[in-house]
This record gives C-alpha cells, structure tokens and sequence, in this order.
C-alpha cells in the first residue's frame, strides 16, 4: 500500500466545509509513513483563498486516495490514507518543505517552485484494496 500510494503523481484530497458538505480536488503530493505535503503551486487559479485551505482550516480531518484502474478488472487497486490537516503559511516553514515535493516533480516544480500556502497531512490509518495481490 504504501508503495503504490507514495509512487502515485497525483492523489484526491477530500475535505469538509463548515457546513458539512464534501469537497475533492486532485492534487501533486509527497508522503511518507507518517507525514504528507501539498502545497499550493504556479497553476492558474481563480483565487489563492481556495476552498481547500478554508476546509482544512475549519475541520483538518482529511482523506487521500490513489488508485490504479485499467480494463483489465484484475488489476485494479486503491490507497486511501486518512489524517488530520493543517495549513502552513509561514514563508521558512513552507520553503523548508518543499524540497521533497521538487524532488518528486522536479520538471514541474524545477523551474517554478511552489510558493504556498502547503498542507500538512498528519497520517494516522492507510486503507487499501487490490483486485488481485
């Protein structure tokens, strides 16, 4: 699980608003056992007061899913990791965590790395399930 989880380019984070109602988006990521990093990067947005970081912030219970599908039922799996959030704004702390997030994206983040705010994922449970081992 973790190795399918920590591989993926790209997960889901799904949040909660203050009124109760979900809220999912894709996002680039950088996790270890314990601990995830999103942040908040160059890509055009209509706002930088996203929707995300407001969720996080009222409720920081998150989850996160991967998963790999393809015709060929056999083979399916997902990941999903649960934890608690909190948004990062400082400038140090979010420059000191980005380092693993350019690693990973090094041609999307190399030239243009990310400036924040980050999400800071507390992991506590992984769940998965694959159609065969």
């Amino acid at each position: 699980m973790h190795r399918r989880f920590t591989e993926a380019r790209s997960a889901r984070l799904a949040t909660v608003d203050a009124g109760g109602r979900p809220h999912l988006v894709p996002v680039c990521f950088f996790a270890t056992h314990e601990k995830l990093i999103t942040a908040v990067d160059h890509k055009p947005k209509s706002t930088q007061r996203l929707k995300r970081l407001e969720n996080v912030r009222s409720a920081p219970a998150v989850s996160l899913v991967v998963d790999h599908y393809e015709e060929d039922w056999s083979r399916l799996w997902w990941v999903r990791v649960d934890g608690t959030a909190r948004v990062v704004d400082d400038g140090a702390e979010v420059e000191d965590l980005f380092g693993p997030l350019l690693a990973k994206y090094p041609e999307q983040y190399g030239p243009q790395p990310p400036r924040g705010p980050a999400i800071i994922v507390e992991l506590q449970q992984w769940t998965g399930w694959a159609a065969s081992p």
